[in-house]
């Protein structure tokens, strides 16, 4: 296990089955888990590697039942509903593209759900925020599942105190809470990744310190 602290955020780089036992209880979770099924995309000129327990419903189910004070936010695919507790409200992101899937025999994908479930300390910190929520995704530059930093950022706001995400990736919910000013802890199995967001996060923080 590698561990850094950059700021406001503490990165760890490992398996977070066996990270997470160590670390006390946490406020909230925002977190895009392995949605268990090995999604590789197609359609890039340069191919990303797979993703690290994708072929694995037990992390998605596992990451649903993370315990929280104040609230968990778990990204999921429409069937993950299938498979997860049955969560508070579902929400819903709307891009501004469409997903391949199947062409004769399937709606063109315009969304993704994140699933939400609130802790015993839970309230909404501002008023209360619609289950929809429309941003542009990115070109999956650092990683293939990337979600854009200003979604994260409207998650990120219905939560209070310190914000984890055990599958980290490349770092997007760090920098989201960098922005914001909240304190983070991030979990990521993949050194490539884990490098990207360390250096993201750092960034971000830099940024921050200049505008202050």
């Amino acid at each position: 296990m590698q561990k850094e602290v950059i700021g406001n955020a503490v990165l760890y780089l490992g398996d977070c089955l066996e990270i997470l036992p160590t670390l006390d209880p946490v406020d909230a979770v925002v977190t895009d888990p392995p949605y268990g099924m090995e999604f590789q995309s197609n359609h890039r000129k340069e191919q990303h590697e797979k993703i690290a327990n994708d072929d694995n419903g037990d992390i998605f189910i596992y990451a649903c039942s993370l315990p929280v004070k104040h609230s968990r936010y778990v990204f999921c695919r429409w069937d993950g509903l299938q498979i997860a507790p049955l969560p508070k409200s579902c929400i819903t992101w709307v891009k501004n593209n469409w997903s391949m899937g199947d062409l004769d025999h399937e709606h063109g994908r315009q969304t993704e759900v994140a699933l939400f479930w609130p802790g015993p300390e839970h309230d909404f910190p501002e008023k209360r925020p619609s289950d929809v929520v429309n941003a542009a995704r990115t070109g999956n530059e650092y990683h293939p599942t990337e979600k854009p930093i200003y979604l994260m950022e409207q998650f990120v706001k219905w939560t209070r105190g310190e914000v984890l995400d055990p599958f980290m990736g490349s770092g997007t919910t760090g920098v989201a809470c960098m922005n914001l000013g909240r304190k983070f802890i991030g979990i990521e199995i993949e050194p490539k990744y884990f490098d990207i967001a360390c250096e993201r996060i750092e960034n971000a923080q830099r940024q921050q310190r200049l505008f202050a």
